[in-house]
């Protein structure tokens, strides 16, 4: 009999087996019917989402080997890998149509690579940290460059194999000082050994740990990759960069901070990143203000709302006053960033370029493309009574009430003001500016689904906060 209750880890083993059915299906019947590798991942996806909803109905938090924790923190981030995998799948399903060969291979690793985010949100232990995060990163490379016949493609996946390389190593000699000084891998036993460890030690094995994090979420200075990978890889598989290994990464971010490092060194490490939080919000929006590209732009974007979500990391301390706040903005901005690039999937398609000159006229080519376009950007500005508006004043108020971080709010509103300049910007050109095309814009039926869900739930979460803040209170539970 095994040592452990092998259902707390149903949702990975029924994603594997879906991943290995997609490989299989890409030799039997994708290369003459290639909506089937999709189909098969979707209802994979479905299935994952559904068990990993079922483990939150836990009477109480459990423990796999010390190793993975399945407490409401874990459960929700697994929901969210979910159904950000499913809406990324509903966009890709037409612009991939024209790769005869290898659909199988680009689901299968993202399935793959979802089991990998899946149990890094849930790990307490720092070899399954790394083991995760290595398992994320390699496969990112690959559909980094899974376009082998783009230059573009190429020169994504080497970038940020490179920049992901130094920033592993980095990290992991972090890990392996945090292991030197309390003699176990367990974050749990390593809070308490901690406290009588040195603390210079304490803080330099921090600040290389924060390296490997701070690569995953875009956090500034570890973001120079994001614009030129973005740009590069294929606009499906940057969505799903922009998003789940970002929110993944601030889900170890959340465990490691509050359950891995004792209150003693609390006002060191929120010092720090208050810091960096307040740079990566004004670096992601000041370098958003000359993007011409929409990929760039988004680029740009999803850095400074990395810094908008650290807010919430920082005023989290030692009580859970903030990760509530911080949990609604990680549902908000799947959602509302999500729907974004899926617009940006079907405009460039249509378009044949990503540059925003490219966009003038939408609103009369495609007013209901154009229409939820402008929810999205009007969402991740802040305006009210959309997701974003909502996301960011509860992260604000958190902020606010610690008389230490009252400052971060000021920055971030100013930095809010500044992205209203560049989202305006695609919205005067969908609207304002002569269309150079008048035929309309082929709006395919499976990637319209995907963005009229991001955009009725951008809406719903402004509107009915209460209602998800309410299933949002059960995740804030935390194995310490």
């Amino acid at each position: 009999m095994l040592p452990w209750n092998i259902a707390l880890i149903a949702p990975e083993i029924a994603l594997c087996i879906c991943g290995i059915l997609v490989l299989l299906a890409e030799c039997v019947v994708a290369r003459r019917h290639g909506w089937v590798a999709p189909a098969i991942a979707a209802l994979g996806l479905v299935v994952f989402i559904a068990i990993s909803a079922r483990l939150a109905m836990r009477p109480a938090p459990s423990e796999l080997s010390e190793s993975i924790a399945v407490d409401g923190l874990a459960v929700f981030f697994k929901v969210a890998f979910g159904v950000t995998l499913l809406l990324v799948i509903m966009s890709s399903v037409h612009y991939f149509r024209h790769i005869p060969v290898g659909r199988g291979e680009l689901y299968g690793l993202l399935l793959l690579i979802t089991i990998g985010l899946s149990f890094l949100a849930a790990s307490t232990d720092l070899v399954m940290i790394y083991m995760c995060l290595e398992l994320v990163s390699i496969g990112s490379y690959v559909l980094a460059g899974y376009l082998k016949t783009d230059a573009r493609s190429n020169e994504a996946a080497l970038k940020y194999f490179l920049f992901g390389a130094v920033c592993s190593a980095v990290m992991l000699y972090g890990l392996s000082l945090l292991y030197g000084v309390s003699g176990s891998t367990n974050i749990l036993e390593i809070r308490e050994a901690l406290v009588g460890a040195p603390r210079a030690i304490s803080l330099v094995a921090l600040c290389m740990v924060l390296v490997g994090f701070g690569f995953k979420i875009s956090m500034v200075p570890f973001h120079a990759w994001a614009p030129d990978v973005y740009e590069g890889a294929p606009t499906p598989v940057t969505a799903f960069f922009s998003v789940a290994p970002k929110i993944a990464g601030f889900a170890v971010l959340i465990r490691v901070l509050q359950s891995g490092i004792p209150d003693a060194l609390t006002t060191n490490w929120v010092g720090i990143l208050s810091v960096l939080c307040a740079a990566t919000m004004t670096v992601g929006n000041l370098g958003a203000l000359r993007q011409t590209n929409i990929k760039r732009m988004l680029a740009y974007s999803s850095i400074a709302h990395a810094g908008y979500m650290l807010i919430g990391v920082v005023a989290f301390r030692t009580e859970n006053v903030a990760l509530a706040p911080l949990l609604y903005y990680v549902l908000a901005y799947i959602f509302m960033n999500l729907g974004a690039f899926g617009v940006a999937i079907v405009v460039g398609e249509a378009t044949g370029t990503d540059e925003i000159p490219g966009w003038a006229g939408l609103a009369r080519r495609a007013p209901a493309l154009a229409g939820m376009m402008a929810v999205f950007l009007l969402s991740l500005t802040g305006i009210p009574p959309l997701a974003g508006f909502v996301g960011k004043l509860y992260l604000f108020l958190a902020a606010i009430g610690d008389e230490q971080l009252w400052w971060l709010a000021v920055v971030a509103i100013a930095n809010s003001v500044v992205s209203l300049y560049y989202y305006a910007n695609v919205l005067k050109q969908m609207y304002f500016a002569p269309a150079g095309q008048t035929e309309s814009v082929p709006q395919p039926l499976v990637p319209s689904a995907g963005i009229g869900v991001c955009c009725a739930m951008t809406v719903l979460l402004g509107i009915l906060p209460a209602r998800f803040l309410d299933v949002i209170a059960a995740s804030t539970e935390i194995i310490r």
